[in-house]
């Protein structure tokens, strides 16, 4: 019974007209596209996602698609973000850099404070 199934699966493979495979699916030009800056398919931007399909005759533009208005919303959303985590970074290191002033002005205070060299120590450290 098992030979019998062998063989009609076998045979069943042989007349398939698709090929099966288990193996991932690699889109084509991929790895080229990402070495060189692009987008990882072609369809996530450019001219032909961008761009309106047509236009009327007379000359004015196509109302925009569904997907052109998400994709804009999108953008400006990450642009959005993208300003604000910048504005944020410029305020930390701001901060940071009035924390550094402290700390050195403590220091520069604590050191006056420190007892001052006299009598023979005093003549040496101005040599």
């Amino acid at each position: 019974m098992a030979a019998s199934l062998r063989t009609f699966c076998i045979a069943v493979s042989r007349k398939s007209v698709r090929p099966f495979s288990s193996t991932c699916v690699t889109h084509a030009g991929k790895k080229w596209r990402l070495e060189n800056g692009l987008a990882r398919s072609g369809s996530e931007y450019g001219p032909l996602t961008d761009l309106p399909d047509w236009s009327f005759a007379d000359g004015r533009p196509a109302p925009p698609l569904k997907g052109q208005v998400r994709r804009q919303k999108q953008r400006e959303e990450f642009a959005r973000r993208a300003v604000y985590l910048n504005a944020e970074v410029d305020e930390g290191m701001k901060q940071w850099h009035e924390r550094k002033e402290v700390e050195k002005q403590k220091e520069e205070h604590v050191k006056s404070l420190l007892l001052k060299p006299k009598g023979n120590l005093l003549l040496k450290n101005k040599k």
